[in-house]
């Protein structure tokens, strides 16, 4: 079976700095494929060669069986691009912005009105086909930016942050049709920060961390590779700056992180950590809101391969422009 994204070695440098380093993955048709990363770690890089934005300085990427550099004009006629940012046009309407862009992915001129509306119809957003996308709300943007990628019916879907500073409502909708376009064939390639989401809509995940691919995996998989890992997560009632110093002499206890008005005592051995944290509920004279034993999280196997949080630091600059969903 042709592989619906193929990575072989695939390399960017920029001078001495090696964005991506000999990386080597194969996507199946019809996976929805996580792609995890820090910021910086070379996601969007890797993107951009494999959607023929950026040359790569070595090796190759194959989208449907075809090259991406050597055959270019196949390859991109198998694919759609989305990009954390909203890219549609503002002065036009709904109608208006998916015409405009089966006209640049030459989609005959017979077959445009009846694509978009099928896809306008999918998305929710038939009603409003002739409003000004500039009343358009986040989450209906970026449904629209969704489907003008696909106008072309593409095969493979490059979906970068799809939910990213959406409300409640939109994020569900978008990853309702995430799943429903997955389920009809259409191959997806997930960037996220979101561990929720990746864990929620992936069939497998990679992690890319300084260029280079630590591990791919189902979801599961990687998670049962830190079983060993749990924690216990409490609220105290009394929430005073000490707390967690204090918390520090809990011998079962190997890490502690604050996470809001929330206590994530980290342990080998939950028996134990049990018992050492009611000893110092009783010594301190401390009252629990709650408490709750955890299982590991993807994000906890993201910590552990890398060492930082998946949204630990605000995005850096990037070189050159970002691939266009056109």
């Amino acid at each position: 079976m042709t592989h619906a994204v193929k990575a072989e070695n695939l390399t960017k440098k920029f001078g001495e700095f090696v964005a991506v380093d000999h990386i080597n993955f194969e996507v199946q048709q019809g996976e929805v494929f996580g792609f995890l990363g820090p910021n910086g770690a070379g996601k969007t890089t890797t993107t951009r060669m494999l959607t023929g934005i950026s040359t790569p300085t070595e090796g190759n990427a194959e989208i449907m069986g075809y090259n991406i550099q050597t055959q270019a004009f196949q390859a991109k006629e198998q694919l759609g691009v989305v990009t954390d940012l909203s890219n549609v046009y503002n002065e036009l309407t709904a109608w208006e912005n998916l015409i405009f862009t089966a006209k640049l992915y030459g989609v005959p001129k017979g077959t445009r009105a009846e694509r978009a509306q099928e896809l306008l119809e999918k998305f929710g957003l038939f009603d409003v086909k002739n409003e000004s996308v500039s009343d358009f709300s986040g989450g209906m943007k970026r449904r629209l930016t969704i489907a003008m990628a696909l106008v072309n019916d593409a095969k493979v879907l490059f979906l970068d942050e799809p939910t990213a500073a959406l409300d409640v409502q939109s994020v569900r909708i978008i990853r309702r049709l995430i799943r429903e376009l997955n389920a009809t064939g259409t191959t997806i390639f997930l960037t996220t920060h979101n561990m929720n989401e990746a864990n929620e809509l992936c069939d497998r995940v990679a992690i890319i961390n300084q260029g280079k691919i630590g591990v791919i995996d189902t979801p599961e998989n990687l998670k049962q590779t830190i079983e060993r890992v749990h924690s216990l997560e409490v609220i105290f009632a009394d929430q005073r700056p000490s707390l967690v110093d204090d918390l520090k002499t809990l011998q079962a206890v190997h890490e502690i992180k604050k996470i809001g008005e929330k206590v994530r005592l980290y342990t080998l051995n939950p028996p134990a950590a049990f018992s050492d944290l009611f000893d110092f509920i009783v010594q301190h004279d401390e009252r629990i809101l709650s408490i709750n034993t955890l299982s590991p999280s993807l994000e906890d196997v993201f910590l552990e391969l890398t060492g930082e949080s998946i949204v630990e630091r605000p995005k850096q600059g990037k070189r050159g422009s970002k691939a266009g969903g056109r």
